[in-house]
């Protein structure tokens, strides 16, 4: 007999990310268990502000600027970006940090503790690995080639239901065809399109960016990319709570969502943060002999900005933008 509480993978990860008692809901925050570009460096923070600060120019200094971070986790990269504004453009700058999770002690009063993106929003809003937590369905070709639903059980064993369907099938069909290989599986990003849309739909003027890792149509994996992550480490799937549940973001099905409210933009994070000035270029030598504590600094700096930036690491993440009735691109 099949275990009753088997299910789709995105009600099973929607329950054990944001459910009562789930990992997102836990005190030590995503934080605890992974580290995403704002963890690596303040440098990132920095970036985003000087962004922020680009927009605000592009928008002709409105009075008041906003700046959403979405998928805030514990507000870090909103006190960062505060912290790294000029003067005039922070007493200027309404923040919000969206998230699921309690308001953490100690953050900045000046950031608004939100569930939801505001309406109405004039300025930034930046989704950092935001999108790869919107918990999305998988399908799996059976022997005769016929995607289905994999269903899950809480102690992460799978089997395979129903057929995929309707709108899932048709976003498969049009963003991550399946040949009719047995064993050959996708996420269905469809809820991710909605999410970005809604997201961008808050915006009234400004950008809207979305980062994360990520695959367009001629490149996505054959096996998928639904993975764990426990304490640092990438670990099985299980959507029991103890664990982050995350899959690679299809982007360009996300840009076509959002493209109603602007003409969308990809980029790689490389080239995105070289645009917004870090460039991991080494200090010269002559500093050291000149000012050796600001070469230790700007020694250090470029090992930062040099993380951020790398191939085959943080460099490789995919940035989204789309704006809304600017006159001009930020970068």
């Amino acid at each position: 007999m099949r275990e009753t509480s088997e299910r789709g993978w995105r009600e099973a990860t929607e329950r054990a990310l944001y459910g009562p008692g789930g990992f997102y809901r836990r005190p030590e925050g995503p934080a605890g268990h992974f580290r995403t570009s704002v963890h690596a460096s303040p440098l990132f923070a920095a970036a985003v502000a000087r962004l922020l600060c680009r927009v605000d120019a592009a928008l002709g200094r409105p009075e008041v600027l906003d700046f959403v971070d979405l998928g805030a986790g514990r507000g870090e990269l909103a006190q960062g970006v505060l912290a790294a504004l000029p003067a005039g453009v922070a007493a200027r700058t309404r923040a919000y940090a969206v998230e699921v999770a309690d308001r953490p002690e100690g953050l900045d009063g000046r950031i608004a503790w939100r569930a939801e993106v505001p309406e109405g929003v004039t300025g930034l809003l930046f989704a950092n690995e935001w999108l790869d937590n919107v918990p999305v369905d998988v399908a799996e070709t059976d022997r005769a080639g016929v995607p289905r639903r994999v269903l899950v059980a809480p102690d992460g064993t799978e089997r395979l239901g129903e057929p995929v369907t309707g709108a899932e099938a048709e976003w498969l069909a049009r963003w991550w065809p399946l040949a009719a290989d047995e064993g050959l599986r996708a996420e269905i990003g469809l809820p991710r399109d909605q999410a970005w849309a809604e997201a961008v739909g808050r915006l009234e003027r400004g950008l809207a960016v979305a980062v994360d890792y990520a695959h367009t149509l001629g490149t996505r994996p054959p096996y998928g990319t639904l993975t764990g992550f426990r304490s640092g480490r990438e670990t099985a799937p299980v959507p029991d709570g103890t664990c982050d549940i995350t899959a690679h973001v299809a982007l360009d099905a996300c840009a076509a969502a959002g493209s109603a409210h602007g003409t969308p933009r990809l980029l790689t994070q490389r080239e995105a943060l070289r645009a917004l000035d870090i460039t991991g270029a080494r200090p010269p030598l002559t500093l050291a002999g000149t000012d050796p504590a600001a070469y230790v600094r700007a020694l250090a700096a470029a090992g930062a900005a040099a993380e951020l930036t790398a191939p085959g690491g943080l460099g490789d993440f995919r940035w989204l933008l789309q704006p809304a009735g600017l006159p001009e691109s930020p970068l």
